[in-house]
């Protein structure tokens, strides 16, 4: 799979080891920033995330900074972009499941490294399913049209 990965400053660390643990895992990794420590706006690069899973240059995207809440809630402005919080490998399924989230955000501050990347794993391996919740994805999607 393809995955889009970023972080801000506070992410830098769970951006660094994920990216090498997909990697390890055969996927392909596209780094989309930002690198060091040195503090960034989240916005920039959430957002820049979330054109690349909108345009389908990657499958899907993870977004790492302190607690993830910033950055979903910047991605999910963006239309064809379903961005969650996520800090357990249930809630990474349903998200999946349920919702078809398509960017995981994850904070380092909250979580550890070994959580996180079982939360990724559960996120990849997780495909939607249909009836009621595809029915509630479509209602959301026309919500996104009405803005």
């Amino acid at each position: 799979m393809r995955i889009g990965i970023a972080a801000d400053h506070a992410g830098q660390g769970f951006k660094t080891e994920l990216a090498a643990y997909l990697r390890g895992r055969g996927h392909e990794v596209v780094d989309l920033g930002a690198d060091g420590t040195a503090t960034v706006d989240y916005p920039e690069y959430a957002v820049k995330l979330a054109r690349a899973v909108a345009a389908r240059q990657v499958e899907r995207g993870i977004f790492t900074c302190g607690s993830g809440i910033g950055p979903a809630v910047a991605a999910n402005k963006i239309p064809g972009v379903r961005a969650a919080v996520v800090s357990d490998e249930w809630s990474a399924r349903d998200a999946v499941s349920h919702v078809d989230v398509n960017i995981l955000t994850l904070g380092e501050r909250v979580i550890g490294l070994e959580l996180a990347k079982s939360i990724v794993d559960a996120y990849l391996a997780t495909t939607p399913e249909g009836g009621r919740h595809a029915r509630r994805r479509e209602q959301i999607a026309a919500l996104e049209k009405e803005s």
